[in-house]
């Protein structure tokens, strides 16, 4: 039955959904819970295909939206079953509508701030009242400029209330402990860890794993722990002994600085180190996880080339970290042995995005989805990312919280160094021994 009771955000009649940048698993149950809030208080739900690819080429006269090409007026028939299926029912786009806004001064500047305007006008012209932006950190840079510009309208007009759900595998998002689809990303590559592992076993090899994650290492750190692995390296991990200075010049003001990047060499040797130690204990096979967001930190000579996407960043899967390594790694142990061992490279991350959503990432999606509708209609909230902590319990998170006000950039979360998760991947996986200690109560690997 429709709600009779007032709410705060009455005003919001017709709300649109878009969702950008990489799939997630559980995309599809964000989508239904959110329409089916919105169409179940007899308000209407808009979902734009393809992120802002369409939006942000809009003219009213060249360029026009039209229904069941760009976008499509949801009816309850199209939610259907829909919370548990796969992929992204309105598709996804890495389109960046703000790639040209680079401060704050950026959003008077009518030339750079172009395809936002587009996407304001176009979402004015179809009368929608909210966006309901669904993506990862990128995206969320990119509701806060959509607003940001609307802040500086001039009075009296309309404004589109904007609220952001957090996306990403990669789990690496500032105000919300965990994002959907990121449970499912760790349980199906750590089945296809367990897989690589009994291969090893039998082939009395190892595998080297390049897992997605970008910057941050909560990715390969669930794999490597749900996996079984032996050995796990991320981002984080590079210090000390894994990592080398390096002097780089900065693009914008010319001076020469020093930078902290990933040592090959090292990490090469701390593999090797790794089946040395496993074969002293009678162990000659094992697999090792690498987060994709080291070969970010390889030396400037291995990315000076390489293509970037809208939103700066490298192709990470072109690079073939774990490739690379495994032929150093081979090549280091036959030096230090003068024994050959098999050492293969897996790539994993494209076959995550998509899966069957994990139970707990369809619960805390469809908890999301509801929420933007209780941020816009019960709460009559604007600028704010919808948010849960606890049991699910929701909280709604201001972009000004999460975006830097200066560079309008939003900041990536590490895991920290001697934090609970992180001690629990180190004590889990196979200690490398400085030197041989077969004394009686010594700690082995099981």
């Amino acid at each position: 039955m429709p709600r009779t009771t007032p709410h705060k955000g009455d005003h919001v009649r017709r709300a649109g959904i878009l969702f950008a940048g990489g799939p997630a698993p559980s995309a599809n149950a964000v989508i239904s819970a959110a329409a089916i809030s919105f169409l179940e208080d007899s308000r209407q739900v808009v979902g734009f295909f393809h992120g802002y690819s369409n939006l942000q080429d809009y003219h009213p006269v060249s360029r026009r939206l039209l229904p069941d090409e760009h976008y499509r007026v949801f009816e309850e028939r199209d939610l259907r079953g829909l919370r548990n299926s796969r992929g992204v029912i309105i598709g996804t786009a890495r389109s960046n509508p703000g790639k040209t806004v680079l401060s704050v001064a950026d959003l008077d500047d009518p030339q750079k701030t172009a395809k936002l305007r587009n996407v304001y006008n176009a979402l004015v012209d179809l009368e929608i009242d909210a966006l309901i932006s669904i993506g990862g950190d990128d995206t969320l840079k990119t509701a806060n400029l959509l607003y940001e510009f609307q802040q500086r309208l001039p009075p009296g007009g309309k404004r589109v209330q904007i609220v952001h759900l957090p996306k990403t595998i990669d789990n690496d998002y500032r105000g919300i402990d965990f994002t959907f689809g990121f449970f499912t990303a760790v349980d199906v590559m750590a089945k296809e860890i367990m897989n690589l592992r009994a291969d090893a076993i039998a082939t009395s090899g190892y595998f080297i794993i390049e897992t997605m994650g970008r910057k941050a290492g909560w990715l390969s750190y669930g794999v490597a722990i749900a996996g079984e692995a032996n050995l796990v390296v991320a981002t984080e991990d590079v210090r000390e002994e894994l990592c080398v200075e390096e002097e780089v010049i900065d693009p914008t003001t010319g001076e020469k600085r020093s930078e902290k990047r990933l040592s090959l060499d090292a990490l090469a040797d701390r593999v090797v180190d790794l089946i040395l130690t496993r074969e002293r204990r009678g162990k000659f096979y094992g697999t090792v996880v690498l987060a994709e967001g080291l070969a970010e930190l390889l030396p400037q000579k291995f990315l000076a080339d390489l293509p970037r996407d809208d939103h700066g960043h490298i192709t990470l899967g072109n690079i073939d970290l774990a490739k690379f390594l495994a032929r150093q790694v081979s090549e280091r142990y036959e030096k230090r042995t003068q024994r050959k061992k098999k050492i293969a490279s897996v790539q994993l991350g494209y076959e995550s995005r998509c899966a069957q959503p994990h139970a707990f990432d369809v619960m805390l999606g469809s908890q999301l989805g509801i929420g933007a509708y209780r941020a816009l209609v019960e709460e009559n909230l604007d600028g704010h990312m919808v948010s849960v902590t606890g049991q699910l319990d929701l909280r709604y998170v201001p972009f000004k919280e999460l975006v830097d006000p200066e560079t309008m950039r939003t900041e990536v979360r590490f895991i920290r160094h001697g934090s609970d998760f992180h001690r629990l991947a180190r004590f889990l996986e196979t200690r490398v021994d400085p030197v041989v200690d077969w004394s009686p109560g010594r700690r082995r690997e099981p």
